[in-house]
């Protein structure tokens, strides 16, 4: 069982998992919505996949996601890849562990932090693999003191969190990523999807049989 304080949402999940991406979008849209900025704050853990799928990251799985994903709520902030596709980020984990570094500031940071290196990735094609890259992204979000940021990122002080984290996602209690955890015992996978692949990741595409946005709205009640 996840332990889950209250006015907090515990997120698993990859920041290069385009579902974790509307995610987090509608969670932050819901909790501005509900008037709950400031009461509810959001706990993100990783649920590093290529740890668990021991490959880099899928780009032509991503690429079929993204096209669906990113139809169901396109204000979340998505494109095609631009750059060379030498430059795709072949891991996610140096991004993960920054967003867990950022924590010893606050967890508004964090989540800050964390939403900015989603954006970064799937709207602005940028390559978050790269501690620079990851620094110049931190730079634009106002509760993340950058300095100390880069201390922590150079001391390697978040990849022991990230490890622990991602033994918790090998227990039952995880299903993937995302998967949202609430303080009264209760948890979604990701929230209000229902779908299914066509053929081979990499190869197929997913099929969405049902989205339920109003979902998002009961979450945030469920965390107050």
């Amino acid at each position: 069982m996840v332990d889950v304080k209250r006015n907090t949402i515990v997120v698993y999940s990859d920041i290069g998992c385009p579902w974790a991406h509307l995610c987090v979008w509608r969670l932050h849209r819901a909790r501005s919505q509900a008037e709950l900025e400031g009461r509810v704050v959001l706990d993100h853990r990783a649920f590093p996949l290529e740890i668990f799928n021991e490959q880099p990251t899928p780009k032509k799985t991503l690429d079929a996601e993204i096209s669906v994903a990113g139809a169901l709520d396109p204000d979340a902030g998505w494109q095609m890849w631009q750059r060379p596709e030498h430059e795709y980020p072949v891991t996610t984990l140096p991004a993960l562990e920054a967003v867990q570094a950022a924590k010893e500031q606050s967890l508004e940071a964090s989540e800050e932090l964390d939403r900015a290196l989603r954006v970064a990735l799937f709207a602005e094609s940028r390559t978050i693999s790269m501690r620079h890259e990851i620094l110049e992204v931190a730079k634009g979000c106002g509760r993340v003191d950058v300095a100390l940021l880069e201390e922590a990122i150079d001391e390697g002080r978040a990849r022991s969190s990230v490890m622990e984290q991602q033994e918790e996602g090998e227990t039952d209690a995880v299903k993937g990523s995302p998967h949202v955890f609430l303080p009264d015992g209760s948890d979604v996978h990701n929230p209000g999807i229902d779908m299914e692949w066509h053929g081979e990741h990499g190869e197929g595409f997913p099929i969405v049989k049902s989205d339920d946005p109003s979902v998002y709205s009961q979450i945030l009640g469920r965390a107050v």
